[in-house]
């Protein structure tokens, strides 16, 4: 990540800061040459601010010039993205871009980021989830570039706020310092058959109702209460699961700050939000939650002063949208509000609030990018991220989601984290933070964007999943074509999986191209490993151009390793899909400049990284497996939509991990 300072609450007025190039003087006529050479054989700059001023009406300043018509000019009260689109209205303005601050890129300190995490620690991966994908872990969502682009625009910012509905939170942890809100709990007393309160707060677990504390007391259930006639009775039997601060952890947890776990979200702040307690969640307690967290009244309960922008629901059931949901997402999207909530774990259709229109749903993948086995399916999912798997069948998981947590096994215990040996985290539950995370880096960054907005760019810049590599494994299917019958690993489609598998970095690049007035070349990544001899499609579709442009033209080159790949066809350099033969083992580059219809270009290429390196030998065939017990299939699936098919008619909302 950037090393970049903290924004600050209380921002001092903006100060619009952005570097100009100016039209030719035969192009407007109306300005003096920029620079002239002085006696002593130097440029002598000759700026622009005042005549630029007066015709826009505002109060410029001149700063340094760079070059032939070009300059850095200044303004108080706006901010640069605002003074640059003013500037860009003057006939004599050739371009103009904000200039903005860059800072060293490296990853961030955390000390369970990493691969190679020494013994015991585990899983030896770290945070695999969140790297640059690699021939290993093409599942990868790349958050490092997303935040190398969110995080200078901080300064001016302030920071866009996630709100994580679920079990509550352990306020107390360690990587959470400075980066949560004052949340609330929704967690309602005990009721009766006939709805009648009782006056208990057994499903809460703190003695209380509604109040202004999130934190997670425990949400365990032993074996007599499963057994009983209270209020828990035939609900799963089971320790703690300190569900809100694991998804927690991942939207938000403490980033580069030298111990424990990077988050997705380095930038964002975190509001909790309890809706959760034993044996899952009732639907108005949630859909209280949600109302607060966006900003809206609810009655009894004081207003929320830190509106989430974000809303995360890692929780759900099997069934149709029920009307209350649709009620709440058309209420918050038309506040600008997103909804992004997990699949799923049943491997069969999404469940609900996931289903609902206007809410991103969020499937899971293997670290190789098939379908986690556990992960629900179907149309209704706009993207999928790594939700974890074991791949051997026993011993240490080996690709667990690694998130906060909590040791206690009923009450709280030591604060720490998630691992390969106790109860790793896996599930959909884990996806969907992922994607949250990097929505509020995408409104960072473009703060403008709508919900439809958001699911379209979370597709478009979505890698694309992996169709072959093990025979065994079929295509992802719709749940309906299947009649009830659950699907375990698979290869996704679009129709299945959604867009394709999540690349923050560049959601958030394309969050800012849509603000910009540059269009983006973007080169899909290649299939691993290429052997010699075959010949590879390249895909430069997933380009895009600003507002109100298109792109008109691909331009294709070699540009190291020429001696080892070469094109099929000359004119294969100026289409979208190229196709390109490997020669010889060795590395290469490849670059792409697209052009849009304004004549704007812009440049991407790819060297070095191991979708380029080219290898000999077959592919591997063989099949990981999943973890008993973990990836909830065989029985334990049977098991679990007994649970569901019982609590759906209590209406509950069951974490979905």
């Amino acid at each position: 990540m950037t090393q970049t300072p903290v924004a600050q609450s209380g921002v001092a007025a903006e100060r619009g800061r952005v570097i100009v190039h100016m039209q030719s003087p035969s192009a407007h006529g109306r300005l003096t040459t920029l620079a002239t050479t002085s006696g002593s054989g130097a440029a002598v700059a000759v700026q622009h601010a005042q005549a630029l001023g007066v015709r826009l009406g505002l109060a410029l300043k001149d700063g340094r010039t760079l070059g032939p018509d070009t300059q850095v000019i200044f303004a108080q009260g706006l901010s640069s993205e605002a003074l640059a689109q003013r500037l860009r209205t003057d006939p004599a303005v050739a371009w103009a871009a904000p200039d903005q601050r860059r800072f060293l890129a490296v990853a961030p300190n955390d000390s369970l980021y990493g691969p190679g995490q020494p013994s015991p620690v585990t899983p030896t991966v770290g945070q695999w989830y969140l790297r640059a994908p690699t021939s290993a872990e093409p599942a990868g969502i790349d958050v490092e570039t997303a935040w190398d682009m969110a995080l200078p625009l901080l300064s001016s910012r302030p920071a866009v706020v996630v709100a994580v509905l679920d079990s509550g939170v352990r306020l107390d942890h360690p990587d959470f310092s400075g980066k949560l809100l004052s949340g609330y709990d929704f967690v309602d007393q005990d009721y009766g058959p006939t709805g009648n309160p009782l006056g208990t707060f057994i499903t809460a677990g703190d003695n209380d109702g509604w109040d202004a504390d999130p934190s997670d007391p425990g949400d365990w259930v032993t074996s007599a209460d499963s057994l009983g006639s209270g209020v828990l009775s035939g609900c799963p039997v089971s320790d703690s699961s300190w569900h809100g601060t694991q998804t927690t952890g991942i939207v938000g947890a403490a980033t580069n700050n030298g111990i424990g776990m990077a988050s997705v979200g380095s930038s964002l702040q975190v509001l909790p939000v309890r809706v959760m307690g034993k044996c899952g969640g009732w639907d108005s307690d949630i859909i209280a939650g949600m109302r607060w967290a966006a900003g809206l009244s609810v009655p009894g309960v004081p207003q929320n002063t830190h509106p989430a922008r974000v809303l995360n629901l890692s929780l759900g059931s099997a069934g149709a949208c029920a009307a209350s949901y649709q009620a709440v997402a058309a209420e918050l999207n038309a506040l600008g509000v997103m909804i992004v909530a997990s699949a799923g774990n049943d491997s069969l259709a999404v469940n609900a609030p996931a289903n609902c229109p206007g809410v991103l749903a969020v499937g899971a993948l293997r670290q190789m990018g098939s379908k986690a086995g556990y992960s629900s399916l179907g149309p209704e999912v706009v993207v999928s991220a790594p939700g974890g798997n074991c791949v051997n069948a026993t011993g240490t998981c080996l690709y667990p989601i690694l998130s906060t947590t909590n040791g206690g096994k009923q009450t709280p215990g030591l604060n720490g984290y998630s691992d390969g040996d106790l109860a790793p985290a896996l599930g959909t539950s884990f996806s969907a933070p992922q994607v949250a995370g990097t929505v509020g880096l995408m409104l960072s960054v473009n703060p403008a964007l709508d919900s439809a907005q958001v699911a379209q760019i979370l597709g478009q810049s979505a890698r694309t999943f992996p169709a072959s590599g093990d025979p065994t494994i079929v295509a992802c299917t719709a749940p309906g074509t299947l009649a009830g019958q659950e699907q375990n690993e698979c290869y996704c489609t679009i129709s299945t999986c959604g867009g394709g598998m999540l690349d923050a970095g560049a959601a958030v690049q394309n969050a800012m191209v849509m603000i910009s007035h540059q269009p983006l070349a973007r080169i899909g990544l290649l299939p691993s490993p290429l052997l010699v001899g075959q010949s590879v499609v390249l895909n430069g579709t997933t380009s895009i151009a600003p507002v109100g442009a298109t792109i008109t033209s691909y331009r294709w080159q070699i540009t190291d390793g020429q001696n080892r790949v070469q094109w099929l066809t000359a004119q294969a350099t100026t289409t979208a899909t190229p196709t390109l033969k490997i020669l010889s083992a060795g590395a290469f580059s490849i670059s792409l400049t697209v052009t849009d219809s304004t004549g704007a270009t812009h440049t991407a290429t790819r060297s070095g990284d191991a979708q380029l390196t080219v290898v000999t030998g077959v592919l591997d065939r063989t099949r990981p497996t999943v973890r008993t017990g973990m990836a909830l299939d065989g029985l334990d699936l049977l098991a679990l939509m007994g649970v569901l098919l019982f609590f759906g008619i209590r209406r509950w909302r069951q974490p979905a991990s």
